[in-house]
């Protein structure tokens, strides 16, 4: 064997499931400058992204029933989704909704990796979009470096503020966008003032400023060190994984050793890998995925078609990196798709869907609580009837106006009455309303003692109604004995 057919370099072991890289230890910011490749995953990835993001800018504008369809009112507070009403009373509703997407999120990672990060999350897709502000203006990832190793003059100081200026629109943009689901854009945009942002009050401004400077530093500054240092997600997934778990993974024994060759040509001894580095210059995260998996990955997949683009110009088959699992990439055998962890996220997950779904399903459109009067349970007026306050917490959960009534039910009514200030209380729409009553006894025919009573409030159209019970307090005086 000649000289040069030798290989140059050893094979090198292979990587454990998780290495520690230098990020691990050292929080130096050192910029990224992915190259944009190009393949069927970044096709895949740039259509989910951006219609996500074009979802998020037209989710506002949905109309229903003449409301905004998406409305997050936290001052008053009501939710507003797409016909329904959710209040205070209905929060437990949203919690089943935070624990069904948390279980969703996990069962995904345990089964397909990070895709959430890679194709989905909020800050990959403002990065990439920010990222692509700097390519259009300073070119490929080669002018980008150059352009920030460059001293500061007029030229850098322009483009630069022209970077910033367009990402200061892109975050104003989503500023506006993330506000008009809590306040509403007919308070936003059509406020009556000819300039609609000077119609804005003193919160709204200080809101719009914070979500400008965190989305500015986000994907601006921090970008995959957000990811990195800060969200959790990409720490925990070590012990979600397991050798099932779908990942993006280098052929280290199809690969290894590497180097660089001619093209159809392997030399003896040599693997696939030519060492172009293609998959480091692509990696948003500025990983090499030869050295196994790690933390910073987000599963992206843009290594997958910077390698196999490679492969193709050399004349090898594709799938050197590739989507694959431990099992089937270091053990060579078939991955095991059903497993005890699918039928338990399966039974959870099923079991909060039917859980949340009964609630929904059997949430009243009409809602009333008693609250006894606390300061005086019971009083004897001047004409020696017995009398209790109580308030009425009615809540029209309805989308329309309706008109209630109020009446005493009961089988232990007998020498009671009930008053109302008002025979007839008009609600509009999720409208609530504190009623105050009362029951009047009859000393000579209720007995003394805790009685309990039902009050019912009901639409004066019959269609709904809603009842609760509390207890008529008597309590006779006690005649003072002769000394």
């Amino acid at each position: 064997m000649s000289e040069e057919q030798k290989p140059k370099k050893k094979p090198r072991p292979a990587p454990e499931k998780i290495i520690p890289t230098s990020k691990d230890m050292d929080a130096t910011k050192h910029r990224v400058h992915p190259r944009f490749a190009k393949g069927k995953y970044t096709n895949i990835r740039l259509i989910s992204m951006y219609l996500i993001l074009l979802g998020f800018l037209i989710a506002p504008w949905l109309r229903w029933d003449g409301r905004q369809a998406l409305l997050f009112d936290v001052i008053e507070p009501k939710f507003y989704i797409f016909g329904a009403t959710f209040m205070p009373q209905d929060f437990y509703f949203f919690a089943f909704v935070f624990i069904i997407a948390a279980l969703m999120l996990f069962m995904v990672t345990v089964y397909a990796g990070r895709v959430w990060c890679g194709y989905a999350c909020p800050q990959t897709i403002y990065v990439h979009l920010y990222q692509h502000v700097e390519k259009w203006i300073l070119g490929e990832r080669n002018k980008r470096i150059k352009f920030d190793k460059m001293p500061w003059n007029a030229e850098k100081i322009l483009k630069t503020a022209l970077i910033h200026t367009i990402w200061g629109v892109f975050s104003a943009i989503t500023a506006v966008t993330f506000i008009a689901f809590i306040v509403g854009t007919d308070y936003l945009f059509f406020n009556g003032h000819p300039l609609f942002f000077m119609g804005w009050g003193k919160m709204t401004w200080i809101f719009f400023i914070l979500i400008v400077f965190v989305t500015q530093t986000n994907a601006g500054y921090m970008r995959e060190h957000m990811c990195v240092y800060i969200c959790p997600y990409g720490r925990f997934q070590s012990v979600m994984f397991d050798k099932d778990t779908l990942i993006v993974s280098y052929d280290y024994e199809r690969g290894e050793p590497r180097g660089a060759r001619k093209k159809d040509t392997t030399p003896a001894g040599y693997g696939d890998c030519v060492d172009c580095t293609m998959c480091v210059q692509v990696c948003p995260t500025g990983i090499d995925i030869r050295n196994g998996l790690q933390v910073e990955c987000i599963q992206c997949a843009a290594c997958i078609d910077a390698c196999n683009e490679i492969m193709d110009k050399v004349g090898y088959p594709r799938g050197l990196i590739r989507y694959t699992t431990e099992r089937q990439l270091v053990e060579k055998q078939k991955t095991k798709i059903i497993g005890w962890r699918i039928f338990a996220y399966t039974g959870v997950l099923l079991a909060c869907i039917i859980a949340a779904t009964m609630v929904l399903v059997g949430r009243a459109p009409l809602e009333m609580e008693i609250r006894h009067d606390r300061k005086q349970l019971s009083t004897i007026g001047r004409d020696g009837m017995v009398e209790n306050s109580y308030v009425l917490k009615i809540v029209n959960k309805t989308n329309e106006r309706q008109v209630y009534q109020v009446r005493l039910d009961g089988d232990n009514t007998a020498g009671m009455t009930l008053r109302s200030r008002f025979k007839e209380l008009p609600l509009q729409a999720s409208e609530p309303y504190d009623l105050p009553v009362s029951i009047i006894g009859d000393p000579n025919i209720i007995k003394p003692g805790s009685t309990p009573v039902t009050i019912t409030v009901y639409s004066k159209d019959g269609q709904y109604s809603a009842s609760a019970q509390d207890v008529f307090i008597y309590e006779p005086k006690k005649s003072k004995q002769p000394k």
